[in-house]
């Protein structure tokens, strides 16, 4: 007994002696930080009471007149360089990019392959995919699977007007769900070639499915914790972040779109197909340019993810400033239909490139809220900027915290109030490089950002045409954010009145 005791004492020393340890790392570099709760870190109020966002902007804010270009953080024992230096970020995202090309996130191809994604795969795995994928984002492409988000927002603007019909003064609606419902059947029919049809069936597998994959995790408590705090470990230890619903779904969904389409020799020109068409040479023999099932898997799989929560809720927040900023939607609404009265009242790829106004909105929308607000990067090398002091040691996390970059008044004037000014040819050119980044920035920014944006600007372009936004008793200002997401989202939905024009 006392031998088992004293074993358990030695334990306990040893892991307080670890932790101290750990803890003393940016003390004993001279790195300004807060002083860090012993188990926790520097993680704070999150999740319980602040979003993740937060915790960093609140850190930026802290720190950026320090004479560091990062503060000290701690992530529970991972330790964490919190950029404040515009500079900085520039190097980390795109001059020194070959010294942070990995975000070290998550992921696991053996055992839950839907996580290996072009998003959280690393090195030369990363460089090879990334070079497949680009041709299938190109403008050409883009064209291709315009028809088909036109044909879903025709589809949501009779969704509203069901909805909302010739009731007097309008109604009150719950628009995230609604515009959700929206980007749900655009990534299904564009990624999977399906007819979701969740904006006529709320309840549709497709949407209740993708809804899951994007809040429900394998695990909750300490072990989330532990895959996102310890991603390589939670590797070895073969951990999984997927619920086995939402991956055998997935699974079989792609499993049966690309047996269909290879029997019927059936050509849609959308994702699936160039998927399709690389999954085709790796069958052949061609491992360079072909993708495993796997591969291909995972990549269909991030596309549905990435596309219809982002476009959703961007949608969403949108259409919630614009509620209570008339002026703008006014001036959006008149856009629209100028533009269109030029191309025979009809939507068309090169007619909502020219709606500017309503780029710009959706763009000072993504730096109020943007859906990833806080981006991360795994220091592969070590690395020394100019001065020595600021060396970061190879295995450190680097955080980008774009909320606070995106709040910072020497950067953006009267950060609070949205102004689709702000995003004027002139006034973006007039602003510092890496100062806008829903999307990232650099060769690992995100590939499907032309996509995002065109399928929010028509689905947005529909709705303003058409109907008029405003405050409802119900809508919640100031917004409330779901803390315990990595992503930004609306705490209870965003109920705005909805009337008929």
């Amino acid at each position: 007994m006392a031998l088992v005791l004293a074993l358990f004492a030695l334990l306990v020393s040893l892991l307080l002696f670890f932790a101290r340890r750990r803890h003393s790392y940016w003390q004993r570099r001279g790195i300004p930080h807060d002083v860090p709760h012993p188990i926790w870190g520097n993680i704070g109020d999150w999740p319980k009471k602040k979003h993740i966002a937060y915790v960093f902007k609140d850190y930026y804010n802290k720190y950026k007149s320090s004479k560091s270009p990062f503060a000290g953080f701690y992530f529970f024992f991972t330790k964490t360089a919190v950029v404040t230096d515009l500079e900085l970020v520039k190097r980390v995202l795109i001059k020194d990019f070959n010294h942070f090309e990995n975000r070290g996130v998550f992921y696991n191809e053996i055992d839950d392959p839907l996580t290996a994604s072009l998003f959280s795969i690393e090195g030369q795995k990363w460089r090879h995919l990334r070079h497949k994928l680009t041709p299938t984002f190109t403008s050409g492409k883009m064209k291709h699977m315009f028809p088909i988000v036109v044909k879903v927002g025709e589809e949501m603007e009779k969704v509203f007007q069901d909805k909302v019909g010739n009731a007097k003064g309008g109604k009150v609606l719950e628009v995230v769900d609604l515009v959700a419902r929206y980007t749900s059947d655009v990534i299904g029919t564009c990624a999977f070639g399906l007819n979701c049809n969740s904006l006529h069936d709320p309840q549709a597998e497709f949407v209740q499915v993708g809804k899951k994959a994007i809040t429900e995790r394998r695990y909750y408590g300490l072990l989330d914790f532990f895959i996102f705090g310890f991603p390589k470990l939670a590797r070895r230890l073969r951990l999984k972040l997927n619920v086995q619903e939402v991956s055998d779904f997935y699974t079989r969904i792609v499993r049966d779109t690309i047996n269909y389409r290879l029997k019927t020799k059936e050509k849609r020109g959308d994702f699936m197909d160039s998927l399709i068409e690389m999954y085709q040479k790796d069958l052949e023999g061609d491992s360079e340019e072909g993708l495993t099932f796997d591969e291909l898997l995972a990549q269909a799989f991030i596309f549905f993810v990435a596309g219809f929560e982002t476009s959703s809720t961007t949608m969403g927040f949108a259409l919630y400033e614009l509620a209570q900023h008339q002026d703008i939607q006014s001036k959006i609404r008149k856009e629209v239909n100028e533009v269109l009265a030029k191309h025979s009242n009809e939507f068309t790829y090169d007619s909502i490139k020219q709606m500017k106004y309503l780029e710009q909105s959706v763009m000072e929308t993504l730096r109020k809220y943007p859906v990833l607000a806080h981006l991360t990067r795994l220091t592969n090398t070590d690395y020394t900027p100019d001065d020595s002091k600021y060396h970061i040691d190879k295995g450190t996390v680097v955080v980008i915290p774009a909320l606070g970059i995106h709040y910072d008044p020497s950067i953006y004037p009267q950060p609070e109030k949205f102004q689709p000014e702000r995003f004027t040819e002139e006034e973006i050119q007039a602003r510092p490089p890496c100062t806008w980044l829903p999307f990232g920035d650099g060769p690992r920014n995100c590939i499907g950002l032309r996509f995002g944006l065109m399928q929010t600007c028509v689905g947005l372009a529909y709705l303003i045409k058409n109907y008029n936004f405003s405050v409802a008793p119900e809508t919640p200002i100031p917004m409330k954010l779901v803390t315990k997401n990595i992503l930004i989202s609306a705490e209870n939905g965003i109920p705005l009145k909805v009337e008929k024009l």
